[in-house]
């Protein structure tokens, strides 16, 4: 995994569906999966996950499996 001194080095994106403000995660792509900061402190790190964690998630997300409704 992607030590934490090189996250600075990644390439961080936003969703296309994001407000354009601070207000949501940036994901970036690692040769071993994804990592996801917040946008509001990206110093504080991010959550790092392997490529079969990271599709996962987004299935769920695809799926509504994560509504909090």
């Amino acid at each position: 995994m992607v030590a934490d001194a090189d996250l600075s080095r990644l390439e961080w994106r936003k969703s296309t569906y994001s407000g354009g403000g601070n207000d949501c995660v940036e994901v970036a792509f690692t040769g071993e999966g994804a990592a996801v900061r917040d946008s509001k402190n990206p110093a504080a790190g991010a959550l790092r996950l392997p490529a079969a964690h990271w599709h996962a998630l987004l299935a769920a997300a695809r799926t509504g499996e994560l509504d909090l409704r």
